[in-house]
């Protein structure tokens, strides 16, 4: 194999679509205002005690401009036009045109925790209810890891490498770890990494609300009435979190084109970590995530005095929290307690395969505008004392290294380190 070409990769652009807006500027407007894009489930019925989640608002796919019926009918996995929508967006946001110079040199690498599960519910409706001659030819590609980016290639024209990093929960930061690592090298000069979920299913639902994973509101729970409240990572009275659907994609780009394309870099990608537990297939293993963050920290050639913020995975539950803070705590000791430490989740919940890179575009934008997005709902845990969660409102304060974390089902870890420029 030829030498590593050992370019410098930036963020030069990103796109979402999350509980609090269908597109990033929305998604941004609202996480500063200290929203939180939770209600009761509209998509399906669930047994009411877990029936809060994210879902996305006004988000409507007949309605944009490349779909018709039969598109959506045909490609029934939420995933697949969901991808296409947030990757057109984050191209035009990063301001590329794809030319015959660019598209071969575009590579594509969107993850997802649960992949086409909603196309595969509609076929077992379907044989069960009509026969098997009305099970969709298309199952199968909707069914297919790679098929959002694909889909996203035939709408968009890039002819680069496409596959679906699978890392559970932590798939979004794998995307933009192995998509900054093909740029260095030389393998592209340009990659859509990031990750699409879309769970809202009562299955999906009721099976992990029985993992005892997410939140089941109880009457005298202070979300019963305000369904905002439902998400509250390290809380005292934290209960799991909320499952949310979601897309999040960050462009990466190598140093050299964005000079010759004139691009505006908005981050730099300093180092990736990344670990496997082989402890259990939920409970963390503080072991690997403390050498996962540490890693990234190496691999960045940073020292822990130099983080200024960390987008915690932060997800709501008891454990989860704890275990994170214990994590932290031991890899930057007594400089924890000047880091500004947050939890997207507590607004948009946890959007499994797609948290991580909508989690990054976040991080990135707040060092563009000198704000720290807040953990919302905070009501304090004297175990966590020590923390500066950043409690309930946005900050203005100026930062420029940060650490993002993800973890996942399976006991898959990957954290990311950006720098503002």
């Amino acid at each position: 194999m030829k030498a590593p070409l050992n370019r410098k990769v930036f963020v030069v652009g990103y796109g979402t679509a999350t509980p609090l807006g269908a597109t990033f500027a929305k998604t941004w407007q609202r996480a500063v205002k200290g929203e939180a894009g939770f209600r009761k489930v509209t998509r399906c019925k669930v047994e009411s005690a877990c029936d809060i989640v994210g879902e996305i608002p006004d988000w409507f796919p007949l309605e944009l401009d490349f779909t018709d019926a039969k598109e959506v009918y045909n490609w029934n996995a939420a995933f697949v036009i969901l991808t296409m929508a947030v990757c057109k967006d984050a191209l035009a946001d990063a301001g590329i045109t794809m030319d015959a110079a660019v598209a071969p040199r575009t590579a594509c690498l969107i993850g997802s925790a649960l992949n086409g599960s909603d196309a595969y519910r509609i076929a077992v409706h379907d044989l069960e209810h009509r026969g098997p001659l009305r099970v969709s030819p298309y199952l199968l590609p909707n069914l297919c890891a790679n098929l959002p980016s694909g889909k996203a290639g035939m709408l968009l024209g890039f002819t680069g490498p496409i596959f679906s990093p699978q890392g559970a929960c932590a798939s979004g930061n794998h995307a933009i770890g192995i998509g900054a690592r093909m740029i260095r090298d030389g393998d592209c000069d340009f990659v859509l990494a990031g990750g699409a979920d879309a769970p809202i299913l009562p299955e999906l639902i009721h099976g992990f609300a029985n993992m005892n994973a997410t939140i089941k509101v109880q009457p005298n729970d202070r979300a019963a009435t305000d369904y905002a409240q439902a998400s509250r990572p390290f809380s005292l009275d934290r209960r799991g979190f909320v499952l949310s659907e979601g897309a999040g994609v960050v462009v990466l780009a190598a140093e050299e084109v964005i000079k010759a394309h004139g691009l505006t870099p908005r981050a730099e990608v300093l180092g990736v970590g990344w670990t496997s537990d082989a402890y259990h297939y939920t409970s963390p293993n503080p072991e690997t995530i403390v050498r996962a963050i540490t890693e990234t920290l190496e691999d960045a050639g940073l020292t822990p005095a130099d983080v200024q913020y960390v987008n915690a995975h932060g997800t709501s539950t008891p454990k989860g929290d704890r275990t994170e803070i214990k994590c932290l705590r031991e890899v930057f000791g007594k400089e924890l307690e000047r880091i500004p430490v947050s939890s997207n989740k507590s607004q948009l919940g946890h959007t499994l395969g797609a948290t991580a890179a909508i989690e990054a575009a976040l991080t990135i934008e707040g060092m563009r505008h000198g704000i720290i997005l807040p953990t919302i709902n905070y009501f304090p845990d004297p175990e966590f004392a020590d923390i500066d969660v950043v409690p309930n409102a946005a900050r203005k304060q100026y930062y420029e290294i940060s650490l993002s974390n993800a973890f996942g089902f399976g006991g898959t870890n990957c954290c990311v380190i950006f720098r503002g420029v």
